[in-house]
């Protein structure tokens, strides 16, 4: 029996060559591995002993080659292939320990080149992987070092592995080969910036299993993108608390994204996927003062993200409810004394949380059968494309309001409206089936003044009666997209009832 071994990542791999030596095998290597081995006292036969070939091109090219791949191909038990290595003098490989060029520590390095990932590009260990994984009735393939210890026990037990193994074995190769080369091709596309392809492969890296997923008889996992963006959730580390669940996943995500859209020091907080309260500050205490006055009803059990660090002032108005997640770029010591008393909550740190979304940045939603890819918005609306519509201008703090309104109501669910008074939200409308609903939702659970307020809609208005029922309740400016075929009948409403009225000219659907 001989093995054929060549890892970059050596953990294990001395060992592995050790109890196949003691076990008779014969092994085979290349270059640094095989050097790491014989430095370890396994004998080791050259792979150029192998192929009668030198190794050349810097190394670019030592295993393509007959001797190397007749070996693993061969079918044991068809009489004609075993009769054409005896002619050819060729020997079966049995055992195929290969794991790959780094690829996704290069691409990983701040300032890495194009010129430095290409050659870090592995064309012969896939192609070997591949041969054994294709020929997995007769050849066992290891990719995972995290394996060898389970062939080495069948062998030493039975003398041979058996074919249940050898095809979970080859499973995992094809697995391993397909998200590689999607890494690579992910790479290179997105270096000339070009379009997704008609034929899309997307790889990503299991971060966590979850106890399950938005209820308890769904299974579910976390995975995270292999080159992550900064300030994305992924890279966020848990100081404290239970692990985090499918909705708290999905929950901080709605957060962070919202958060993202203020500088400002802000806190948003988040109950089921919706933000229900927001405010500006001065501090990150004056925010989180205000977002819990936004809505102390919903707020309680929901996630609270800031934009500034923690501090003992916050952390202790924080405790005084029941809260899931706090996360946060940090928290002081004293905030961390004080919010660690609390066992259960989830504190999660994630310095870079305000870093914007960049342009570009794609998101997915899975349907049945296939998948929606789209661009994540990260606009609001373009400044010079604000349109006063109404008789009535806004005040420049309308106008702040309105924006502020704007960066929150792209993150309910539509139809969505968002009522907001001085840097805070005090009504949020997530998720009707018409605006009216939304609109008169808003009014009934406001909990400020709503006189002086201002009105922010996700899409715009297909009747006045919105703006009968926000005049009604007390708003004094409103910002809609526009583009409906009867603008003019709320324009004109707006007109008799004194409201200023703003056309954004861009749609936030989300659903």
């Amino acid at each position: 029996m001989r093995a054929l071994i060549s890892v970059s990542d050596k953990t294990g791999v001395v060992e592995f060559a050790q109890q196949l030596s003691k076990l008779g095998v014969e092994i085979i290597s290349t270059g640094g591995t095989a050097t790491k081995l014989a430095d370890n006292d396994v004998p080791v036969i050259g792979i150029s002993d192998v192929t009668g070939f030198p190794e050349c091109l810097d190394g670019r090219v030592k295993t393509l080659h007959p001797a190397v791949h007749g070996g693993i191909l061969a079918m044991r038990d068809k009489p004609e292939h075993m009769q054409q290595l005896a002619e050819l003098g060729i020997d079966t490989i049995d055992i195929v320990a290969i794991n790959l060029y780094p690829f996704k520590a290069t691409i990983m390095k701040e300032g890495v080149k194009l010129e430095e990932a290409i050659e870090n590009i592995d064309i012969g260990g896939p192609t070997m992987l591949r041969s054994a994984a294709k020929n997995h009735k007769d050849v066992v393939v290891v990719c995972d070092p995290a394996d060898y210890s389970a062939v080495v026990k069948e062998l030493e037990e039975t003398g041979t592995v058996s074919y249940d193994t050898k095809y979970r074995l080859a499973l995992k190769v094809f697995q391993h080969t397909a998200a590689y080369d999607a890494m690579i091709s992910d790479y290179l596309r997105k270096q000339i910036g070009a379009p997704l392809p008609d034929q899309l492969t997307l790889t990503f890296e299991k971060k966590q299993s979850l106890r399950y997923g938005e209820n308890p008889h769904q299974s579910a996992s976390y995975y995270a993108e292999i080159q992550p963006s900064k300030g994305d959730l992924v890279m966020a580390e848990q100081l404290h608390g239970k692990e985090l669940s499918f909705n708290n996943i999905n929950d901080t995500n709605g957060a962070v994204e919202c958060l993202k859209e203020f500088e400002e020091p802000t806190v948003v907080a988040v109950k089921h996927a919706n933000p229900c309260g927001v405010g500006t500050g001065e501090t990150i205490f004056e925010a989180y003062k205000k977002a819990y006055e936004a809505d102390p009803v919903s707020i309680f059990g929901g996630i609270v993200a800031a934009n500034r660090p923690i501090d003992a002032d916050t952390a202790a108005e924080i405790n005084k409810i029941f809260i899931e997640i706090v996360i946060a770029p940090d928290f002081t010591e004293e905030a961390l004394a004080i919010l660690t008393q609390k066992k259960n909550i989830r504190l999660l740190k994630l310095p870079e949380i305000a870093e914007p979304i960049a342009k570009g940045t794609i998101t997915m939603k899975k349907v049945g059968g296939g998948l929606l890819i789209q661009d994540i918005d990260t606009d609001i609306y373009e400044e010079e494309a604000l349109k006063v519509v109404t008789d009535k201008a806004p005040s420049e703090e309308e106008l702040a309001d309105m924006k502020f309104g704007m960066k929150v109501v792209k993150h309910i669910k539509s139809n969505g409206i968002v009522m907001v008074k001085g840097g805070k939200t005090i009504a949020v409308g997530p998720g009707q089936v018409n605006r009216i609903w939304a609109v008169e939702n808003c009014i009934k659970q406001a909990t400020d003044d709503l006189k002086g307020a201002v009105l922010a809609s996700d899409a715009f208005f297909p009747f006045d009666d919105c703006v009968t029922a926000a005049a009604a309740a007390g708003i004094t400016a409103i910002i809609q997209p526009g583009g409906s075929i009867r603008d003019e009948d709320s324009i004109k409403k707006c007109n008799e009832l004194g409201i200023a009225m703003v056309f954004s000219g861009m749609r936030h659907f989300k659903h």
